[in-house]
């Protein structure tokens, strides 16, 4: 018989990765900021929108059952519907 993997040791690799790429952004975001400047004072009003509506959309998600019915599903979750929100910053900000 062989072992299950843990699905926590996978989810928490995920999110591991999803701090790493998240801390890429915030140094974009720093730089761009620290530079002044209607680019600056654009990206800061960005990023409080985004941040809202991600946490409104995900919660939403979450009530709707979107995100699973288990917890290993709704972690997973979570973690893809922020993964992409990162990603796209990422990309943007790298141009």
């Amino acid at each position: 018989m062989t072992a299950r993997p843990n699905p926590w040791f996978r989810l928490s690799m995920d999110a591991w990765t999803l701090g790493i790429e998240a801390w890429e952004v915030i140094g974009l975001r720093t730089v761009k900021i620290a530079a002044g400047g209607p680019g600056a004072q654009a990206e800061a009003q960005r990023m409080v929108n985004e941040k809202i509506a991600a946490g409104i959309s995900l919660q939403a998600k979450a009530m709707s059952g979107g995100l699973g019915m288990t917890a290993e599903r709704a972690t997973a979750g979570a973690l893809t519907h922020y993964r992409r929100k990162v990603r796209a910053n990422r990309r943007r900000l790298s141009k």
